[in-house]
């Protein structure tokens, strides 16, 4: 009997209240320790209140908001991983430092394809 408990505790279910409470927690200390995803975050509510102002349509705020989605969840899994490795271990190596440069440039294609979908969608409202 004293198993079954245990397998409980480590795959118990939490309420949907606990659950939204854990992501934010991990939300705001991505705020509060991870410059970039302040960055991020305020450049992604810059474009979207652009796509507002010039009106865009419906199809081009979709695009937009996944886009600006993508490169926050692509800094998210970035952090993520760097975490999880810092927490193993502090040693330098070679295959360790190639994990993160690949978590890295997960991050920089994420924003190539933001400028780019920025540019598209936005290039006939500035220049006109």
């Amino acid at each position: 009997m004293p198993k079954l408990k245990v397998f409980r505790r480590i795959f118990r279910f939490h309420g949907f209240r606990e659950s939204v409470r854990i992501a934010l927690n991990g939300i705001a200390y991505l705020f509060l320790y991870h410059r970039n995803m302040r960055i991020i975050f305020l450049t992604g509510i810059a474009a979207f209140l652009a796509g507002v102002h010039f009106r865009l349509r419906g199809i081009e705020l979709i695009s937009l908001c996944l886009t600006i989605t993508l490169v926050f969840m692509a800094e998210m899994f970035n952090t993520a991983i760097e975490l999880i490795i810092d927490m193993t271990t502090r040693k330098y190596h070679t295959l360790i430092k190639l994990v993160k440069d690949i978590a890295a440039a997960v991050v920089l294609i994420a924003s190539l394809n933001a400028i780019a979908v920025g540019i598209i969608l936005f290039w006939r409202h500035i220049f006109k």
